[in-house]
């Protein structure tokens, strides 16, 4: 890409992107250094609550996030990463009506190019934890319906967290129909119900791929096959981060010098430190 990606503009773009009809890959990230390092190999990043709430709070995704602190986040990388779409998740809007307008209005006007937020009630959680508790759909479409109200042109995606797919299938149906760009059921078990779903609702389907969660462990081209238009992978940076720390400070732990082995240098951080800058006019 090499369109800048601000206001309006950015959810303008991603609509001609999920047009295309390639499979949107959108990484999940924990912060701005995470998706500055993600966005070298992908142009598409999504700013995970998970891992926004593990990074920023130390704390489970379980709803300590808030509507400002998640705009402060988004506008943060989109400043560092003018021209990668952005996908935020939003949990439940963080409240009712009002609160969810204000939120998409905000996100959009700091360029973000989409959204997605589900039907959970409050206490919302991760949508692979157990114990979620689900708002009628009723009730989901008036949040649905404002902040289809106050958006321009961001992409809206309706998340269902129903546990019993023919009800999930029935939920996203609905909230298609009632003018959400695309749709995810959370958690998904099969491709089949995938397909189902695709069938279904006449609009794009996204679905969410969590190591360690409810759904399997899809490979691109099966989601393609299955009709999918976008597939956001929740936590992979947050993981492999704790992963490579875990194992490199094991090795100072049990060797008392820094290894040179599973680590970068200085000058590899620095190298993709430096790379925002070239996107400022220091004329």
């Amino acid at each position: 890409m090499s369109e800048r990606l601000y206001g309006s503009a950015a959810g303008i773009a991603f609509r001609k992107r999920v047009a295309t009809g390639k499979i949107v890959q959108f990484v999940g990230v924990y912060d701005v250094f995470s998706a500055l390092v993600a966005a070298q190999r992908f142009d598409s990043v999504f700013l995970s609550g998970f891992g926004f709430a593990a990074s920023q709070y130390g704390l489970p995704d379980i709803g300590y996030a808030n509507w400002h602190d998640t705009q402060d986040y988004a506008t943060r990388v989109r400043t560092v990463l003018p021209e990668t779409h952005i996908l935020v998740d939003i949990d439940d809007g963080y409240g009712e009506e009002p609160i969810v307008a204000n939120t998409v209005k905000n996100l959009e006007a700091c360029g973000v190019s989409a959204v997605q937020f589900e039907d959970q009630k409050r206490p919302r959680r991760c949508g692979h934890f157990q114990g979620k508790q689900i708002l009628s759909a009723d009730q989901y479409l008036l949040k649905l319906k404002a902040a289809l109200g106050v958006r321009a042109s961001l992409f809206v995606i309706a998340r269902t967290d129903a546990t019993d797919i023919k009800d999930g299938i029935r939920r996203a149906v609905r909230y298609a129909e009632a003018g959400a760009d695309g749709v995810m059921v959370e958690a998904i078990h099969s491709l089949d119900s995938v397909a189902e779903l695709v069938k279904a609702v006449g609009k794009p389907v996204m679905v969410n791929q969590l190591h360690g969660g409810k759904s399997p462990n899809w490979t691109v081209q099966q989601l393609e096959d299955a009709g999918v238009s976008i597939v956001m992978y929740s936590t992979p940076c947050l993981f492999a981060a704790q992963y490579g720390m875990e194992r490199y400070l094991d090795s100072l732990e049990k060797d008392r010098v820094l290894s040179d082995r599973e680590t970068v240098t200085m000058d590899d951080c620095t190298e993709i430190l430096f790379q925002p800058l070239t996107h400022v006019n220091t004329n």
